[in-house]
């Protein structure tokens, strides 16, 4: 069953506040949310806050990391 197997990588996703990415990037939560709004940064919305994949935080530095080299 597709279905099933989805909602096992799904839970095995870890996601992280607007905070915490902000920690790890080393930047304000604002220029978070700028990526967020702007679409660079994958998040989801729960409520009324965001919470960002833990991966596509990786995958955002990543891709910064190989255009500055």
């Amino acid at each position: 069953m597709a279905g099933s197997q989805s909602d096992g990588r799904l839970s095995d996703v870890k996601f992280l506040t607007v905070a915490e990415v902000a920690t790890v990037m080393r930047v304000s939560k604002m220029t978070v949310y700028r990526l967020v709004h702007s679409g660079e940064l994958t998040a989801v919305r729960v409520g009324r806050s965001f919470r960002v994949p833990e991966h596509a935080v990786h995958e955002y530095l990543r891709g910064a990391f190989q255009e500055t080299a």
